[in-house]
């Protein structure tokens, strides 16, 4: 590969988003970051929303940073975090705006929606962790408040697919992201009719599932012209965000689990087949889509939304801290005061995350929280107690056996955290890549145009031009007794 090539990554995550150009050459990938770019949830009258046409604005902001830069694009790619869809009328138009994940409207839907179809049947049809703010349960939600949006729409889009047809004008359904929507078959990686149907909506409201790597069309005349580019072909790249991350794991075999650690930390395997079983139903695991017809076996965990809810709280205080400070803060902290499970469900978006993190603590019966250190110190302890937690029930149903935890994203440069994990879990843990899904969005838009031909190509390239750390298990007689008691915490 001696030719260079230019890719533009766009990664929009549930609090920001960043463009990338992604350079290959010569068997090596370098990054360069043209623009970074918030994303609000909007609260309007009691609802939740994301404003995608803010996310359209900060595309074309990139699309004229590279245009700016004299970079000569060859392909665009777009990911997206999970779930969330924007409805299209019959004319094309967007209506409205996309319904926000942590909106309430969702909570007690999947328990109404069992009343029509059992749980375990869901579960079965889809292979998907039950939350309740996956699609399905957001699209029973809005056909039960009379939505006027969902009575009008032709089709949905979900996050990615929706910004690359305000980019294209071309309508598709990526797999990975139509995965994680509780709406897909794993086995015939095709929409489940019988879901939407029963609720009265006419399955063609989904858009024909295309696999990532294929083109979805090129950048629209007139927006290219406006931002000073050519007609650049955008490929659907994994469109979920995890999805993407999990591309970019170095690793040289199968046997590795992944943690790709940002606001949601998301741990799984990579298997050839869905693993839709008993013991995974009962354990609320779930199979999405990955690329080169790989699954992705994993659970959601509540991540680093506790301390980012936490920060927001001390900012309006006037008291902001760097990354690196509050990894030195925690470190200061005593271990072990106090101990939350991060998945409970009084903080999925509560008004106050100090306040939910003190009441969590009192009705457990251990010491509340004083300092903003001994609340950083108590969600990275619980976090990697809940790594191990899930980890655990991994290795019960892994074809394969688990030999080391790959962290990637944003939270792989945390070393405190990551040598926390490797003394909870037992085993190495290697951190990196941290852009690990900006670069598997470019590495899939590589794939598209023919310049690698497998994920193992892939995983090379990634060896070639990354060097992760590695964390080895200290003190794991303390860490042991510390999980029994974690444990009690659950319930279990």
């Amino acid at each position: 590969m001696s030719n260079t090539y230019n890719f533009l990554a766009f990664d929009i995550g549930a609090t920001s988003g960043r463009s990338i150009i992604g350079t290959l050459c010569d068997g090596k990938l370098e990054l360069n970051e043209l623009t970074r770019f918030p994303n609000k949830i909007i609260h309007i009258h009691d609802k939740y929303y994301w404003d995608v046409f803010a996310l359209y604005e900060a595309l074309k902001d990139g699309l004229k940073a590279a245009s700016s830069q004299g970079i000569k694009v060859d392909a665009i790619g777009i990911d997206t975090w999970g779930v969330d869809f924007v409805y299209l009328g019959e004319d094309g138009s967007i209506l409205g705006t996309a319904r926000c994940y942590r909106d309430p409207y969702t909570v007690g839907m999947p328990e109404e929606y069992f009343k029509i179809i059992p749980r375990k049947e869901v579960y079965e049809l889809t292979g998907i962790q039950i939350m309740n703010f996956n699609s399905l349960f957001q699209l029973f939600a809005a056909k039960k408040e009379d939505s006027s949006a969902l009575a009008a729409a032709k089709e949905i889009l979900f996050m990615p697919d929706a910004l690359s047809y305000l980019l294209t004008n071309k309508k598709v359904c990526e797999y990975t992201i139509a995965s994680t929507a509780q709406l897909l078959n794993p086995a015939t990686k095709k929409i489940e009719k019988k879901l939407l149907e029963t609720i009265g909506i006419n399955a063609s409201i989904v858009p024909p599932v295309i696999m990532p790597g294929q083109k979805i069309g090129n950048l629209h005349e007139a927006l290219a012209k406006e931002c000073g580019l050519a007609d650049i072909p955008l490929i659907a790249v994994a469109g979920h965000d995890t999805g993407s991350a999990v591309v970019s794991v170095p690793a040289q075999n199968k046997n590795f689990a992944y943690l790709s650690s940002g606001t949601w930390s998301l741990m799984g395997i990579e298997v050839d087949d869905p693993i839709v079983t008993e013991e995974s139903y009962e354990m609320n695991f779930t199979n999405e889509g990955g690329v080169d017809g790989t699954v992705r076996f994993l659970k959601n965990i509540t991540g680093m939304w506790l301390l980012e809810q936490c920060r927001k709280e001390w900012e309006l205080k006037g008291k902001k801290c760097s990354y690196p400070e509050i990894v030195a803060m925690s470190d200061s902290a005593k271990a072990f005061q106090s101990l939350v499970d991060p998945d409970d469900a009084s903080f999925a978006n509560p008004e106050s995350m100090t306040e939910a993190i003190a009441a969590f603590c009192e009705r457990t019966n251990q010491k509340i929280p004083q300092t903003d250190a001994e609340f950083i110190r108590c969600i990275f302890d619980s976090l990697a107690m809940k790594y191990r937690y899930v980890l655990s029930r991994l290795q019960k149903v892994a074809p394969f056996p688990i030999e080391k935890l790959h962290v990637i994203g944003g939270g792989s440069q945390n070393n405190l955290l990551n040598q926390m994990t490797a003394n909870a879990i037992g085993i190495p843990v290697v951190a990196g890549p941290c852009e690990a899904t900006a670069i598997g969005n470019i590495m899939m838009q590589a794939k598209g145009l023919g310049l690698v031909e497998s994920l193992q190509d892939i995983r090379n390239i990634v060896n070639n031009s990354v060097n992760p750390d590695v964390f080895l298990p200290k003190d794991t007689e303390l860490w042991d007794e510390t999980y029994k008691h974690f444990l009690t915490l659950l319930n279990i």
